[in-house]
């Protein structure tokens, strides 16, 4: 049976209309959830310098979910293989644009980077890891192994001529991760109990 699903996205809240019962229980476990949303949106051009930018404004972007410093350093890498593939592979060094978007729903980020550029004529191969199309830059081929490894879903499209959209997608562990605030507490608790033994 195929599902038919119309969203409709409205002042950041989100309504569907579902034909199947999977799909009621799934929202409805949505709802209960009470699931926190938010997107950003960011455009750049296709310059060396905008990777590091890249990759501090989505970190930036996620950090509301208080990830751990191992999450956030995941992402990062991810964002910034991503940007560096658009970027020496997509438009080769050359003039174009790079749009990031960056989505939160409940405990989970979805970052969606796309370019406009040449495309990838087999991704399969693109992802296969130390394969690299261009082996006189002295590339290591480890881009979307490296996406791969540090998120947990990867998908890329492509066409030749038209461009490339990587969507990568990471469940920040809320549950286990430790607040810095706690963490401090935590350390100036240990201070005092030492001081107070001496």
């Amino acid at each position: 049976m195929q599902s038919v699903v119309i969203q409709i996205v409205c002042n950041q809240k989100e309504y569907r209309v579902f034909d199947n019962e999977v799909e009621n229980d799934r929202m409805e476990e949505r709802e209960s959830m009470k699931q926190y949303r938010n997107q950003m949106v960011v455009e750049f051009d296709s310059i060396s310098k905008n990777e590091s930018f890249a990759r501090v404004v989505v970190a930036a972007f996620v950090a509301r979910l208080n990830p751990t410093l191992e999450e956030i350093a995941d992402i990062k890498t991810a964002v910034s293989e991503a940007v560096t593939n658009s970027i020496i592979h997509g438009y080769e060094n050359a003039d174009g644009r790079i749009r990031i978007e960056t989505e939160i729903e409940g405990n989970t980020v979805t970052v969606i980077i796309q370019d406009y550029g040449i495309g990838i004529e087999n991704i399969e191969k693109a992802m296969e890891p130390l394969y690299t199309s261009k082996p006189e830059l002295e590339r290591s081929g480890m881009g979307f192994a490296f996406m791969e490894a540090f998120m947990d879903e990867l998908f890329v499209e492509s066409e030749v001529g038209c461009g490339t959209t990587v969507t990568m997608r990471k469940v920040i562990r809320q549950d286990d991760a430790v607040d810095g605030t706690d963490l401090l507490k935590q350390k100036i608790a240990e201070t005092k109990g030492n001081q107070n033994m001496r």
